[in-house]
């Protein structure tokens, strides 16, 4: 019987149930293992990680790594290619990536081909040549979506690896894994784990070969996951899709409303989802100031926990210049409704 999320997310990476067996997978806290089993070395395994990755692994439809963050994950992506491989990625999209894949152009490590990824036949004009397409999709903090079943089957018809960054949307919306793609990216660290408390990320990929490539990518550049954080991550699983599920409820709430409200020129929402952005009718310093009045909403850098966060995306020197200066990006929390909505209200009253 095939499971709903709901259910995978409680039964998934428990032990195995035999007479006064622990009901949750124990936090292994070691570096050294006797000789002889599967693990070897603390940087190489842990059973804590394995319940995790189980998991994650049962949600997104493919066996998955744990990583020490999402950018310990997504580095090791871009570590496995060629010198000088072509890439195909958002122009704009999470300022962590677009750091790192801005470096590696400038230095020659990667080419990268930066697209618009709602347009979807100038991407699929990028690929030719290319050993991977980066998707993200919504993008970060703008909230662009991709045509994921398109993209991905023309990059197979080329034989092109693709990666998708899955944090926003989640398993619960979307599998890319089931369309074809070759990797899965989440920052476990946002909705998977859901109480802003670890940092973490993870890689999920139905390739063994892939899989072990990045395996040792992780293993000998040390971006392994603390036990303790696992554990916490995983127990943050067992609620995700309670969290999720309400955490979008309220932004489809929310959105309407925001949209009447006369201080606000755009409102950014794919439809799904816990996070939207909007564009206040100010300057970047009254922008700021709605930020910063906020009593409910936590003025904080993160997203995907149980409580409602909101920055100016643009107060970061790395944030991409296509971001407005006016974007808000809210990460809606599991607080009242009408609670986060009377909170925006009073805050954009100090423009």
């Amino acid at each position: 019987m095939q499971e709903h999320p709901e259910t995978t997310a409680i039964t998934a990476g428990r032990p195995d149930v035999a007479p006064d067996a622990s009901l949750n997978p124990p936090i292994v806290l070691t570096s050294t293992f006797h000789s002889d089993g599967p693990v070897g070395y603390g940087r190489y395994g842990n059973q804590t990680w394995t319940a995790l990755e189980e998991a994650i692994g049962a949600l997104e439809g493919a066996p998955t790594l744990a990583f020490s963050s999402g950018m310990a994950a997504i580095s090791a992506v871009f570590s496995i290619l060629p010198i000088g491989a072509p890439v195909v990625a958002s122009n704009q999209g999470y300022s962590g990536t677009m750091t790192l894949l801005k470096s590696f152009q400038e230095s020659g490590r990667l080419e990268v081909r930066f697209v618009d990824i709602v347009d979807t036949q100038s991407v699929i004009d990028a690929m030719k040549g290319a050993a991977l397409v980066w998707i993200e999709s919504p993008t970060n903090p703008c909230l662009d979506v991709a045509d994921l079943s398109t993209l991905i089957g023309a990059a197979k018809k080329l034989g092109i690896g693709v990666g998708v960054d899955n944090t926003f949307a989640t398993p619960l919306v979307q599998r890319p894994i089931s369309m074809g793609a070759d990797i899965v990216m989440h920052s476990v660290t946002k909705f998977l784990s859901g109480h802003s408390d670890v940092l973490l990320g993870s890689l999920s990929t139905n390739d063994a070969v892939l899989r072990k490539r990045l395996q040792d990518a992780r293993s000998f550049n040390g971006s392994i996951p603390g036990p303790f954080e696992a554990w916490l991550a995983l127990r943050g699983i067992r609620t995700f899709p309670l969290r999720f599920n309400k955490s979008q409820e309220s932004a489809k709430t929310l959105v309407p409303k925001l949209a009447a409200h006369p201080r606000i020129t755009r409102v950014r929402y794919p439809g799904f989802g816990a996070i939207i952005s909007f564009e206040v009718d100010g300057t970047a310093e009254q922008t700021q100031k709605v930020c910063e009045s906020s009593q409910l909403i936590a003025h904080a850098t993160s997203l995907g926990g149980v409580e409602s966060l909101w920055e100016r995306r643009r107060r970061w020197p790395i944030e991409s210049s296509s971001v407005p200066e006016q974007l808000i990006r809210l990460s809606v929390g599991c607080e009242h409704v009408e609670d986060i909505w009377s909170d925006i209200n009073t805050a954009l009253g100090v423009i």
